[in-house]
This record gives C-alpha cells, sequence and structure tokens, in this order.
C-alpha cells in the first residue's frame, strides 16, 4: 500500500530531535548528517541522484526543513543555520503526527497561493522546484558541471590560488590514484603545508572507498589532502576523512563551491542575490 504523503516528511521530526539534541541550533550539514545516522540511510540511498543534480536523501531533507519553517518550528533568518523557534523547542514530540503537520501547512500555503492550482499534499514529488528554493546557486552548479575535466581541474586550481595556497599545481595525470594537483599551504613564516587535491566533477555521492583510495595515494607524498567535488559526499565517507590515526583530509562539496564562488565573487555578480557570470567559465570550457 502506498504511504500517504511525499517521502520527505519521514524526516520532519528527525530534525526536530537533533536540533535538539545540539543545544536549538546546527549548521545544515551538522543537521542533515545526524538525521541521516540517525535513520540508519544506506549509502546506497544517500548515492541517488535526481535529475537536478541533487542527491535525493539531501533533497528530502530539504524539503522538511522548508516545511518546518513554514510552520513555525524552525528559524531562517541566518543563512546555513538552523534553529529551532520558540515553539519549536516547546512543541510535543510525544504527540507530533508528521502527516497531519505536512497537510496543515501545505494547505495554509496554498491558501496564500490560491491562483496556483497545483496540488502540493500527497502528490507532491521531490523534483518539485519552490520559489524560494529556486536560487544562483543550482545555476552555478550546472555551470561548473558543464565544464571538461581538465576546466574543472584549472577552476579548482583558481580556487586554491584564491583562498591562500601557494605552487599550485594540475598533474592531470591518468593512473596517479586520484590525484588532480598539489599546492603548498603556508600557514606563517615557520609553518607550511603540502596539500594535495582530488577535483570530482560528477552529480554523484563520494563514498568512504574513494576517500580511502585518495589517502593511499597520498602517503609519503603530503600532510594534507582536499577533495572537491559538485556532488556530495556520503556520511561514512565524511567519518573516513576524519578517522583518528589517518591523515587528514578536507571535502569540500557542491554547496561549499557555491559559498566560495560567492564569498570571492568569482563567476558570480552580486545583485540582489547572485547571478552566474557564464563568460568567468569560458576560459576553462577547452
Amino acid at each position: 500500500m502506498k504511504a500517504k504523503g511525499p517521502q520527505f516528511i519521514r524526516f520532519l521530526k528527525p530534525i526536530i530531535e537533533v536540533l535538539r539534541e545540539s543545544g536549538g541550533s546546527g549548521t545544515s550539514s551538522e543537521v542533515t548528517d545526524k538525521v541521516i545516522e540517525r535513520l540508519n540511510i544506506p549509502d546506497e540511498e544517500q548515492s541517488v541522484i535526481l535529475k537536478s543534480g541533487q542527491s535525493r536523501v539531501y533533497n528530502q531533507v530539504h524539503w522538511a526543513r522548508m516545511y518546518l519553517v513554514s510552520g513555525g518550528i524552525l528559524d531562517s533568518s541566518k543563512r546555513g543555520v538552523w534553529t529551532l523557534t520558540e515553539e519549536g523547542n516547546k512543541i510535543d514530540l510525544g504527540t507530533f503526527d508528521s502527516l497531519v503537520f505536512f497537510k496543515t501547512v501545505a494547505k495554509r500555503y496554498k491558501k496564500k497561493k490560491a491562483e496556483k492550482t497545483e496540488t502540493q499534499d500527497d502528490e507532491m514529488t521531490d523534483e518539485q522546484p519552490d520559489e524560494h528554493d529556486v536560487d544562483y546557486g543550482t545555476d552555478l552548479l550546472e555551470v561548473i558541471k558543464s565544464l571538461p575535466p581538465a576546466g574543472f581541474e584549472r577552476l579548482c586550481q583558481r580556487l586554491l590560488r584564491e583562498n591562500g595556497f601557494e605552487q599550485v599545481t594540475v598533474t592531470g595525470k591518468s593512473g596517479d590514484g586520484g590525484i588532480d594537483g598539489i599546492g603548498i599551504l603556508q600557514v606563517n613564516k615557520f609553518v607550511s603545508f603540502t596539500v594535495l587535491f582530488q577535483c570530482k566533477r560528477y552529480q554523484g555521492s563520494v563514498t568512504p572507498s574513494q576517500v580511502r583510495d585518495f589517502r593511499g595515494a597520498m602517503e609519503g607524498r603530503a600532510d594534507k589532502g582536499i577533495i572537491i567535488t559538485t556532488g556530495v559526499f556520503t556520511v561514512e565517507a565524511k567519518k573516513e576523512a576524519r578517522r583518528d590515526g589517518a591523515k587528514p583530509i578536507e571535502l569540500v562539496n557542491g554547496d561549499d563551491l557555491v559559498e566560495l564562488f560567492e564569498s570571492l565573487e568569482l563567476g558570480v555578480t552580486p545583485r540582489t542575490t547572485y547571478e552566474v557570470d557564464q563568460k568567468f567559465f569560458d576560459e576553462y570550457r577547452t
């Protein structure tokens, strides 16, 4: 029998629980990872990608967050940080019904958007866009993913240089254990690190085995590593990157890339929001 309501409602209650356990607030990635762990969602499911290029699971968590904001449970005033409102802290989770909550918020939303005739309850799909969620970030990632592999590697080289790395070189060698380049991070006059980086321009999820393979390729060659992807990292991949006793590997996903371009104002033109600067990426297409 088909379950009522969209699949994302399974994340409504766990998000509230995780935020309460975290003191009432948490970053988007922290909350998402803890919710995925709480529900024991396997890597295989985390790796399912929608046509938009987003992870299906992450997309569903995002939808759940949006409904919690609309329902007055979460405060969205600070970007990147999910915070429980006073109502969110008081709501009785023992009697909380995710389907009832969803239908209540959806009904309220439809009243505000009376001119829209599309049903926004049980027939809603994960692919449906919402005007509050469509922004320059989606366009930016689409442009980046359209670049050829060599262009994406040079783009990552540019980003590393803009963030203080020196002597950044793209190796571009096949059969090099997935290593795409090397650079030096000069912390101060006395301390510097050799850093190897890997560029993954695709829509899927990076798995823990891929992190381990990259670490193996680093052995004896660098102090730290960076994996940059337009996709996402599974929860287990993140754990592997932080594993005690192993060389640390920094993970940069698609959302992180968008924030980097925004902070550096590279490839985006500041308006009321940001627009993708298509000309910036032309030199990386060849």
